[in-house]
Parts: structure tokens; sequence; C-alpha cells
């Protein structure tokens, strides 16, 4: 992954913006990692993972819960208790 400093990057953003379109750009300052230019195709398969995973992670706990008698009625009596 190509890493850039933060005035180079503003210098060059057209150039970098083009570049990321094959990879992701990381921007440095003072020779940390701070960001990364990526192209909108890679934000957004990012993007698609993160939302399945966490739907992934829904249903999973929903089903935990269903399985160990979780139900509406129970689950608004706990929430609804001040204890």
């Amino acid at each position: 992954m190509k890493k850039v400093a933060a005035t180079e990057a503003k210098n060059r953003l057209g150039a970098l913006i083009d570049e990321a379109q094959r990879e992701p750009i990381v921007i440095q300052r003072q020779e940390r990692d701070v960001a990364v230019i990526v192209s909108i195709a890679e934000f957004e398969r990012i993007r698609s993972a993160n939302v399945r995973a966490f739907l992934e992670a829904q249903q999973t706990l929903s089903d935990e819960a269903k399985a160990n008698g979780l139900t509406m009625k129970r689950l608004q009596s706990v929430l609804a208790d001040e204890d």
C-alpha cells in the first residue's frame, strides 16, 4: 500500500484520487498513518461487508435469545424493571 505525507497529498490530490482507483493510499502526518484514500467501489465493498456482518450478528443474538426463552413480553418486563 502506498504511503504519502499529508503535504504531498494536499499538493497531489487529483493524482492520488486516480491512484486510489487501483489501490488504497495511506496519508501520513509526522510519520503516523492518519487517513486512507480509497475508491468508492472499495468503500462500498467495505460498507456492505460491515452491514452484512452486523445483520448476521443481530440474527445470531436473536436466535440465541429465543432459544433461551426470551420473548417480547419478557424483554419488556426486563427493560421496565428499575431495580
